[in-house]
């Protein structure tokens, strides 16, 4: 609301002493000056008016003056906390005495191992499968995503490849041959065992083969190379050759995975189990001197 002084009353507050005061209002393309001035008579006493009123403040009693407030201070909101990590697995020494353990007492300290890290990621351990009289002992390198939810040792593709090979030389599984693993735990995305994992699970092979006493070791891949022969030269140039560990002798051939991704070495591969059925009976019946 507009308050506009008409000259009437311009002079009544002129005779009580009240100056008026207008502050000169910006010109106005197209605004004749007189009516610039009719549009500044339009302000009140020492205050200009727009369409919104202004709120008019409240003095403070002397009461109120007195009262000491705290500065406001703003309220941070509480960091969200991250959730906790899972705390990693606990690694721990290999019990005492492996060397003189039984096969129960064996398993079960495998089953408890912690020994490396491959402990925390595993199912289960896998600690092996076969007659624990059987002359044939086939050593793989480590379990493979089925092993490990099974936790027996060659159960997908490349155990039905060996499987079958051991079958055409009238072997089956669970009789006349053990099954184990350099390995008794599965490596993160079914990689090949580390050196130090291999050493941690070492004593556990070299106990199963002492409980076994196997007649023919035959060692499928590197890692089961690596372990019983601690030999890392390539396997193509180590096929073939007579080795031995603890006098038993050792036949060194390739990985039944290893076959699956190269077919044409399945000869290769018949030919050393062929080369370990030969030593097998050269071993049992020996040649007499003449």
């Amino acid at each position: 609301m507009s308050l506009v002084l008409d000259e009437r009353q311009r002079a009544m507050l002129a005779e009580m002493g009240i100056k008026l005061w207008a502050p000169s209002a910006p010109r106005v393309a197209g605004i004749a000056p007189e009516k610039e001035a009719a549009r500044a008579g339009e302000t009140s006493a020492g205050a200009e008016f727009d369409s919104k009123p202004t709120p008019t403040a409240r003095l403070q009693t002397p009461a109120e003056a007195a009262i000491v407030r705290p500065p406001v201070r703003a309220i941070a909101a509480p960091l969200p906390t991250a959730s906790a990590a899972p705390a990693p697995t606990a690694l721990g020494p290999r019990p005492e005495g492996v060397a003189d353990m039984d096969w129960p007492q064996l398993e079960a300290t495998v089953a408890a191992c912690r020994a490396c890290g491959l402990c925390a990621g595993r199912t289960q351990t896998v600690f092996g499968v076969g007659s624990r009289t059987a002359d044939w002992m086939v050593i793989g390198e480590a379990p493979g995503e089925n092993e490990d939810r099974q936790g027996q040792p060659f159960v997908g593709q490349a155990g039905k490849l060996l499987d079958n090979m051991l079958a055409a030389l009238d072997i089956a599984r669970g009789n006349r041959v053990y099954i184990a693993n350099a390995v008794k735990c599965r490596p993160p995305g079914n990689r090949t065992p580390e050196a130090a994992e291999i050493a941690a699970c070492w004593p556990y092979l070299e106990r199963q083969i002492a409980l076994l006493k196997p007649k023919v070791i035959v060692l499928l891949g590197k890692a089961a190379v690596h372990a019983v022969l601690r030999d890392d030269k390539p396997l193509g140039g180590m096929r073939g050759k007579p080795y031995e560990f603890a006098g038993i002798p050792v036949v060194v051939t390739y990985h039944p995975a290893y076959l699956l991704r190269n077919l044409p070495d399945k000869a290769k591969a018949w030919e050393d189990l062929l080369f370990a059925r030969r030593i097998l009976r050269e071993r049992a019946a020996p040649e007499l001197p003449f």
